[in-house]
Parts: C-alpha cells; sequence; structure tokens
C-alpha cells in the first residue's frame, strides 16, 4: 500500500467521511419546548434505533462509500466486482447517502428542527457526492496528493552509500564490482597493466603491448559486440500496472509514483521492472517515465 497512489479528491473524501462520523454522534433533530424544558424529549443522535433507517442509508452508506472509493486507489486497474470498480460502487453510495439525508431534512413537524449532526450530515454527503463524481473529470482534484519527489531520492531496495547498478549518483569504489556489462579484470591483476600472457621473446609486457597493437596478417578481426541492455532505476508519473513476464493480462503488482524502480530488461517498447519486494513483471505502458 502506497499513499502516493491518492489524490486531492481522496483527501476531501476521507475529510468528509471523517466529518460524517462526528455528525453520526451529534443531535440530529432538535425540539422547541418553549421556555419550559419540562417534558421535552431528550435530543437523538444517529445511532438511536427510533431513527431508523438514517443510521444505515446516511452515516454508514457514507463511510462505507469513502472506504470503496480509497480502497479502489490500492486495488490493480481492471479489478471489478459485480461488474463495477470499487470506486464505481462508492460514488453510488455518496449519491445515496446525499439524497437520503437531503429528503430526510425537508418537511417534519413545526416542534422539530434540524439538529447539528443532521445539518452536518448533509453537508458531509453533499460533498462526498460532488467530489466523487468531479474527481474523475477534474485535473486538480486528481493531481497525486503528495506530490512527486525530484530525481533525488534515498537509495531504495535498501541500499547505503554505495548503491547497486544503475542508480543514479551511484559512485564506484576502489575494489568494488564494477557497474552490469563493465569488464573485469583478473584477480592479483594492476591498474593500467595489460592483461593476458606475455611472450618473454617479445619483452614482456611491453612485447605483448606491441604483439597486441599489430595485427597478424590475413586475421579475421573479432567483430564488436552488441549493445545490451543496461538496467536502470525510473519512476512512473501516475500509477500504472505491471503485467506478468508471460504476457497474462492479470496485473502482478501496481508501479506507484514517487518510488524508484529497476528495469531489468526491454521488450519492444515495454520493460521488464522490478519491485521494491523482488517482484518481476512487465511495464507496457513507459510513455512519461523519468529515468534515474
Amino acid at each position: 500500500m502506497n499513499i502516493r497512489s491518492l489524490t486531492r479528491g481522496d483527501g476531501v473524501v476521507i475529510g468528509a467521511a471523517v466529518l460524517l462520523f462526528i455528525a453520526s454522534f451529534l443531535s440530529f433533530y432538535s425540539y422547541d419546548c418553549g421556555q419550559s424544558s419540562i417534558g421535552c424529549p431528550a435530543e437523538p443522535n444517529g445511532w438511536k434505533s427510533g431513527l431508523f433507517p438514517v443510521l444505515p442509508s446516511i452515516f454508514l452508506a457514507g463511510i462505507i462509500a469513502a472506504a470503496l472509493i480509497v480502497a479502489a486507489r490500492f486495488q490493480p486497474e481492471g479489478r471489478k466486482v459485480l461488474g463495477l470498480g470499487l470506486d464505481q460502487w462508492g460514488t453510488a453510495l455518496t449519491v445515496f447517502a446525499a439524497w437520503s439525508s437531503v429528503w430526510t431534512i425537508i418537511g417534519g413537524p413545526d416542534s422539530i428542527s434540524p439538529g447539528v449532526g443532521q445539518i452536518l450530515g448533509l453537508i458531509a454527503t453533499l460533498a462526498l457526492a460532488a467530489v466523487a463524481l468531479l474527481t474523475p473529470r477534474t485535473p486538480a482534484l486528481k493531481a497525486p496528493l503528495m506530490g512527486v519527489p525530484g530525481p533525488q531520492a534515498p537509495a531504495p531496495y535498501g541500499a547505503g552509500p554505495n548503491p547497486g547498478y544503475g542508480y543514479p549518483g551511484g559512485a564506484q569504489q576502489p575494489g568494488a564490482p564494477g557497474p552490469y556489462g563493465a569488464q573485469q579484470q583478473p584477480f592479483g591483476a594492476q591498474p593500467g597493466q595489460p592483461q593476458g600472457p606475455q611472450d618473454p621473446s617479445l619483452g614482456g609486457a611491453a612485447g605483448a603491448t606491441g604483439a597486441a597493437a599489430a595485427p597478424q596478417p590475413g586475421a579475421a578481426q573479432p567483430a564488436a559486440p552488441a549493445a545490451d541492455f543496461a538496467p536502470f532505476w525510473f519512476a512512473v508519473p501516475v500509477a500504472r500496472p505491471l503485467y506478468g513476464e508471460d504476457g497474462s493480462p492479470t496485473p502482478v503488482a501496481e508501479l506507484a509514483p514517487g518510488t524508484w524502480y529497476l528495469a531489468v530488461d526491454q521488450r519492444g517498447a515495454a520493460l521488464v521492472a522490478q519491485t521494491q519486494d523482488g517482484r518481476r513483471g512487465l511495464l507496457q505502458d513507459t510513455t512519461g517515465i523519468q529515468r534515474g
């Protein structure tokens, strides 16, 4: 679970759900008993059984709707329940809760007035429904709740001051293994000293260097090796699914903005990415990714 997957609209939904929960404990009705308080009934809150079905149709419906909308951000794209996504179920519940709240506040005897809990419940349910409906269509509400960090980020995978190969800003330390694809010198070799067998008749190391520099007549020159894929770190601008390497349409993970992932291979326009917990999959949409 990555809270960077939440949007600004989700933040408003969470705040409205908290307000709705608080309103359920406040007085739902207010009675006008005049100057005498003798015989005036107690002001009930939303949890009183005598107000049924206020609790399930307004307060619980709104809170459950907010939970479904937020939970949808942490689920792989395309996952549905009875043909609808969790956010779609949540949006429908917010509209139902707002509709119920509007009708409970309209009308009633003259001696009964809306209480603080009923007024706050109406405001919270209307805010829930409005934000749930507008978030997919409003860029300001679709923006991440927490901004994506810049290129400089702490080393993932628990790396210390010497990150692994390809990580941005990694420095090669003496005696440390070289980056991916680099040639390693044999054990006991001195830096800058040519390798390979030395022919004493050619003057030791200098003769070996000269022999290597002068190709034998008629000898075929080895072809230059093809450029290999170099692993690199990257971040995605928005949450994107990671599909199985076998081409399965079911996502195995979801890449979240603000987190560095390791690209270990390339297959056409897609990348084989590895998550922090070691899972690997195919990132098909690579547009707008930020390389480390």
